[in-house]
């Protein structure tokens, strides 16, 4: 499971970008998504 504030590495158009997940609910949105 995706805890809080955990660093997630996202690949997109523009680059590979570090996000800070501050909320599981926003970091459950970007794993779905990406």
């Amino acid at each position: 499971m995706i805890q809080e504030q955990t660093m997630l590495n996202v690949a997109d158009n523009s680059g590979a970008r570090r996000v800070m997940c501050i909320k599981v609910l926003v970091a459950r949105t970007v794993a779905t998504q990406a």
